[in-house]
Protein backbone atom coordinates (compact mmCIF):
# COMPACT_ATOMS: atom_id res chain seq x y z
CA UNK A 1 0.00 0.00 0.00
CA UNK A 2 1.26 3.50 -0.80
CA UNK A 3 1.44 6.43 1.60
CA UNK A 4 -1.80 7.10 3.52
CA UNK A 5 -3.35 10.54 3.06
CA UNK A 6 -5.44 11.96 5.91
CA UNK A 7 -8.85 13.41 5.15
CA UNK A 8 -11.87 14.82 6.94
CA UNK A 9 -15.19 16.57 6.57
CA UNK A 10 -15.65 20.31 7.08
CA UNK A 11 -16.73 20.05 10.74
CA UNK A 12 -14.02 17.48 11.56
CA UNK A 13 -16.45 14.90 12.96
CA UNK A 14 -15.47 12.38 10.26
CA UNK A 15 -11.81 11.52 9.79
CA UNK A 16 -10.19 8.92 7.57
CA UNK A 17 -6.98 7.88 5.86
CA UNK A 18 -6.89 6.78 2.25
CA UNK A 19 -3.98 5.08 0.54
CA UNK A 20 -2.98 5.07 -3.07
CA UNK A 21 -2.02 4.37 -5.58
CA UNK A 22 -4.70 6.49 -7.18
CA UNK A 23 -5.76 4.80 -10.40
CA UNK A 24 -7.58 7.82 -11.85
CA UNK A 25 -8.36 11.47 -11.13
CA UNK A 26 -11.38 12.79 -13.00
CA UNK A 27 -12.88 16.26 -13.04
CA UNK A 28 -16.53 15.47 -13.78
CA UNK A 29 -18.68 18.18 -15.34
CA UNK A 30 -21.91 16.15 -15.61
CA UNK A 31 -25.09 17.83 -14.39
CA UNK A 32 -25.44 15.34 -11.52
CA UNK A 33 -21.96 16.06 -10.14
CA UNK A 34 -22.54 19.81 -10.53
CA UNK A 35 -25.79 19.53 -8.55
CA UNK A 36 -24.29 17.24 -5.88
CA UNK A 37 -21.26 19.49 -5.30
CA UNK A 38 -22.95 22.83 -6.02
CA UNK A 39 -19.85 23.69 -8.06
CA UNK A 40 -18.67 23.62 -11.67
CA UNK A 41 -17.38 20.05 -11.38
CA UNK A 42 -16.59 17.19 -9.03
CA UNK A 43 -12.91 16.35 -8.44
CA UNK A 44 -12.73 12.61 -7.72
CA UNK A 45 -9.75 10.35 -7.11
CA UNK A 46 -10.19 6.59 -7.60
CA UNK A 47 -8.42 3.79 -5.76
CA UNK A 48 -9.21 0.28 -4.49
CA UNK A 49 -12.12 -0.12 -2.01
CA UNK A 50 -9.88 -1.56 0.70
CA UNK A 51 -7.62 1.54 0.69
CA UNK A 52 -9.59 3.45 3.32
CA UNK A 53 -9.36 3.42 7.09
CA UNK A 54 -12.04 5.28 9.03
CA UNK A 55 -10.51 7.00 12.07
CA UNK A 56 -13.53 8.80 13.53
CA UNK A 57 -17.18 9.41 12.76
CA UNK A 58 -17.89 6.50 10.41
CA UNK A 59 -21.36 6.26 11.97
CA UNK A 60 -22.04 9.83 10.75
CA UNK A 61 -21.49 8.95 7.09
CA UNK A 62 -24.65 8.77 5.00
CA UNK A 63 -25.00 7.57 1.43
CA UNK A 64 -27.32 8.73 -1.32
CA UNK A 65 -27.87 6.77 -4.51
CA UNK A 66 -29.87 8.46 -7.23
CA UNK A 67 -32.52 5.85 -8.11
CA UNK A 68 -32.79 6.96 -11.74
CA UNK A 69 -29.04 6.71 -12.38
CA UNK A 70 -27.11 3.56 -13.07
CA UNK A 71 -23.86 4.85 -11.57
CA UNK A 72 -24.45 7.96 -9.46
CA UNK A 73 -23.97 7.91 -5.68
CA UNK A 74 -22.39 10.10 -3.05
CA UNK A 75 -21.53 9.93 0.62
CA UNK A 76 -21.57 12.83 3.05
CA UNK A 77 -21.24 13.81 6.70
CA UNK A 78 -24.65 13.89 8.38
CA UNK A 79 -23.47 16.82 10.54
CA UNK A 80 -21.98 19.29 8.02
CA UNK A 81 -22.95 17.79 4.64
CA UNK A 82 -19.39 17.57 3.28
CA UNK A 83 -18.79 14.98 0.61
CA UNK A 84 -16.86 11.91 1.74
CA UNK A 85 -15.28 8.82 0.14
CA UNK A 86 -17.53 5.94 -0.87
CA UNK A 87 -17.34 2.65 -2.74
CA UNK A 88 -19.00 2.79 -6.15
CA UNK A 89 -22.11 0.69 -6.79
CA UNK A 90 -20.30 -2.24 -8.44
CA UNK A 91 -17.87 -2.32 -5.50
CA UNK A 92 -14.83 -1.96 -7.76
CA UNK A 93 -13.53 1.50 -6.77
CA UNK A 94 -13.27 3.82 -3.81
CA UNK A 95 -14.29 7.30 -4.98
CA UNK A 96 -12.50 10.01 -2.98
CA UNK A 97 -13.59 13.64 -3.35
CA UNK A 98 -10.15 15.26 -3.71
CA UNK A 99 -11.14 18.27 -1.62
CA UNK A 100 -11.68 16.07 1.44
CA UNK A 101 -7.98 15.25 1.70
CA UNK A 102 -6.11 17.30 4.32
CA UNK A 103 -2.86 17.16 2.34
CA UNK A 104 -1.93 17.43 -1.32
CA UNK A 105 -2.00 13.95 -2.89
CA UNK A 106 0.58 15.15 -5.45
CA UNK A 107 -1.40 13.95 -8.46
CA UNK A 108 -2.90 15.94 -11.29
CA UNK A 109 -6.25 15.30 -12.98
CA UNK A 110 -6.20 12.81 -15.84
CA UNK A 111 -9.09 14.40 -17.68
CA UNK A 112 -12.26 16.47 -17.65
CA UNK A 113 -15.21 14.19 -18.30
CA UNK A 114 -18.72 15.09 -19.48
CA UNK A 115 -17.19 18.28 -20.87
CA UNK A 116 -20.20 18.87 -23.12
CA UNK A 117 -22.34 19.21 -19.95
CA UNK A 118 -20.06 21.81 -18.31
CA UNK A 119 -21.53 24.95 -16.77
CA UNK A 120 -21.77 27.77 -19.31
CA UNK A 121 -19.88 30.11 -16.96
CA UNK A 122 -17.03 27.71 -16.12
CA UNK A 123 -14.47 28.77 -18.72
CA UNK A 124 -15.10 32.50 -18.23
CA UNK A 125 -14.51 31.97 -14.52
CA UNK A 126 -11.00 30.65 -15.13
CA UNK A 127 -10.07 34.09 -16.48
CA UNK A 128 -11.59 36.07 -13.57
CA UNK A 129 -9.25 37.98 -11.22
CA UNK A 130 -7.67 35.82 -8.50
CA UNK A 131 -7.24 36.85 -4.86
CA UNK A 132 -5.53 35.15 -1.91
CA UNK A 133 -8.51 36.07 0.31
CA UNK A 134 -11.83 37.93 0.03
CA UNK A 135 -11.49 40.93 -2.29
CA UNK A 136 -11.85 44.30 -0.61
Amino acid sequence: MDEAYPGSCLCGAVKFEVAGPFEAFHLCHCSRCRKATATAFASNLFTRPENIRWIAGKELVRRFELPTARRFARAFCSVCGSGLPYVNRPGTSLVVPAGTLDVDPDVIPDDRIFWRDRAAWHEAGTCAPAYDEYPR
